[in-house]
């Protein structure tokens, strides 16, 4: 899977690197078992430093995304789907409390947005 960082992007580079790579584990483009880049070569790769990639690693284990094998390397942690799916709810979820947040600063009410959803929804 190719990772992409954005260096214009507000969002911290290991950020970038746990999104892509969660994103990749629920949309089933990484299946359980496949081994990770090492974190120096994924560093390499990216052109970042280690210590970022580190720390990218290691939110996704805390979360249980990954596994850590010491001397093996990272691989995809072995997940049922029921658990997957509440963890893709738990993004969904935060992703839309940030579309609310901004829509009432902007005095945006509830059926605008839910107007906004639908549109989007039938976009993409």
């Amino acid at each position: 899977m190719k990772i992409l960082i954005l260096n214009s992007s507000n969002e911290p580079i290991y950020q970038q690197i746990v999104h892509q790579l969660k994103e990749g584990i629920l949309k089933g483009r990484l299946a359980a078992g496949s081994a990770l880049p090492s974190i120096r070569g994924l560093a390499r790769e990216l052109h970042i430093s280690v210590i970022t990639t580190k720390r990218a690693y290691e939110e996704l284990e805390k979360e249980g995304f990954i596994e850590t094998v010491p001397g093996k390397g990272s691989f995809v942690a072995v997940q049922n789907r029921e658990l997957l799916r509440k963890k893709g709810l738990a993004i969904v979820e935060e992703k839309l409390a940030e579309a609310v947040s901004a829509g009432k600063s902007l005095d945006i009410s509830c059926e605008e947005l839910s107007k906004m959803l639908h549109q989007l929804y039938k976009e993409v």
